[in-house]
């Protein structure tokens, strides 16, 4: 009897291609879940264009948008850990469905903007307590040395939701449904996920459950105090500047392929789907890699250095050799950097190991503000320095990152290139006690 609490932790540790078994059923809800999200990104701001709504009105909608989605994003991680986090997944299905069926009843159909403007940017909220949640799961149904990885494959199916699925599917579906059949035919994907996320058999990670409700709402003061510690907010400020390229890239460099460059935009979004097909492999395989030569190793030479680099060869590659090809490799080089500051989460939850909740909405308001800085610091550069003067901003930022990092501390093994040392001695010894045994 005594074996049994052991092999049932063996159970819960079982991986393939360090992706945790136990939580397949949930990476799959997190893929379809976020392939129905992405189908308004693909197409959303033309089709309110052709619906005579103009620029500064849309520009307004995904203002507000984001900045409900940065927000939730911010808190979901406590929310999750004080509430649970099933819970807190299922109340963000339900709202994202109820929301996208009043901005499409209530806005879309009866060309409605004030309607347009609360419901979508209510919705905003919805999909960071979805998708958020899932990562206070992982963070609490593996061991310490598989939250990165895990974390890789988080990424790396919502890439291939929100970026990839959820880009290509309505690029055939919209011939046949039409931008709204398009935006119903959503609601399919988001059930899907949420109905697999229900039934998957991840904890619920409702780590506080025995302590009275006020001392549980505690936790939340914490999202904003653990920015007393330094070390976290040098890693927040990291992952600020993970992504300012990515999303900032969205912005400018549709401009610059097929207004200075004569690429179709056809050609263009052919670059922008290779750069999201790469992080699929890269977010996994740098997860993977971080925990043998160290994560600060990968985010400080990998991560920074390869995003300024990357980020200066985006823009002037095309220029010299104006091929689609070269605009291919350009994305595949910014995706195989881009992934490399996946072991952020792992750092954080390291830092502050009893608020790991209140690690993880901070995590995410990093991320939100990302989405946030890049545009702006386009919109205000532009005018002034052009395409070209943004891209340098954003590579001195990646500059930045790097010399930030030196500062940044953590007492993890697998923060120093040690582990790489360690796992090759223990194969060695493994290699020769088997030889002894042999012999004997």
């Amino acid at each position: 009897m005594s074996q049994t609490p052991v092999m049932a932790s063996d159970e819960r540790q079982k991986t393939i291609l360090a992706l945790p078994v136990k939580l397949l059923i949930g990476y799959v809800a997190i893929a379809f879940f976020m392939t129905g999200d992405g189908f308004d990104l693909a197409f959303l701001s033309k089709y309110l264009h052709d619906l005579d709504f103009s620029g500064a009105e849309i520009s307004v909608v995904f203002s507000l948008y984001g900045l409900t989605a940065a927000l939730s994003a911010w808190m979901t991680g406590v929310i999750a850990e004080v509430f649970g986090a099933k819970r807190t997944m299922f109340v963000g299905f339900v709202l994202w469905v109820l929301f996208h069926v009043l901005f499409l009843t209530m806005g879309i159909e009866q060309l409605n903007y004030q309607a347009i403007l609360a419901f979508y940017g209510l919705r905003g909220m919805a999909y960071p307590l979805f998708l958020y949640s899932f990562v206070v799961i992982i963070v609490s149904n593996v061991k310490g040395t598989q939250v990165s990885p895990a974390l890789g494959w988080f990424w790396t199916v919502y890439s291939i939701g929100i970026g990839v699925l959820g880009a290509l599917i309505p690029s055939f579906t919209i011939d046949i449904l039409g931008e709204k059949g398009t935006l119903y035919l959503a609601l399919v994907f988001i059930a899907i996920g949420g109905v697999l996320a229900l039934v998957s058999r991840a904890d619920s990670a409702k780590v506080k459950s025995d302590e009275p409700m006020m001392q549980r709402l505690s936790e939340i003061k914490y999202s904003v105090l653990l920015f007393k510690n330094p070390h976290v907010l040098y890693a927040c400020i990291i992952r600020v500047i993970n992504t300012i390229s990515l999303f900032g890239f969205a912005v400018i460099m549709p401009l610059m392929f097929v207004e200075e460059l004569n690429f179709t935009t056809a050609q263009w979004l052919q670059v922008w789907a290779v750069f999201f097909g790469v992080t699929v492999f890269t977010n996994v395989a740098w997860g993977i890699i971080g925990e043998y030569i160290g994560w600060i190793v990968v985010i400080r030479y990998f991560g920074c250095l390869g995003m300024c680099a990357s980020t200066l060869l985006f823009y002037f590659l095309p220029h010299w050799i104006p091929s689609i090809y070269i605009g291919y490799l350009c994305a595949v080089l910014l995706g195989i950097f881009v992934a490399c500051f996946v072991q952020i989460t792992p750092i954080l939850t390291s830092l502050e190991p009893e608020h790991k909740g209140a690690c993880i909405s901070v995590y995410n308001l990093s991320a939100g503000l990302s989405n946030f800085l890049a545009p702006a610091i386009a919109t205000v550069a532009m005018p002034w320095f052009g395409i070209k003067g943004v891209v340098y901003i954003y590579a001195a930022l990646y500059f930045c990152a790097f010399l930030l990092t030196f500062l940044l501390k953590c007492d993890h093994e697998s923060f120093a290139p040690k582990n790489l040392f360690k796992v090759l001695k223990q194969n060695k010894q493994n290699k020769s006690a088997g030889a002894l045994k042999a012999a004997a």
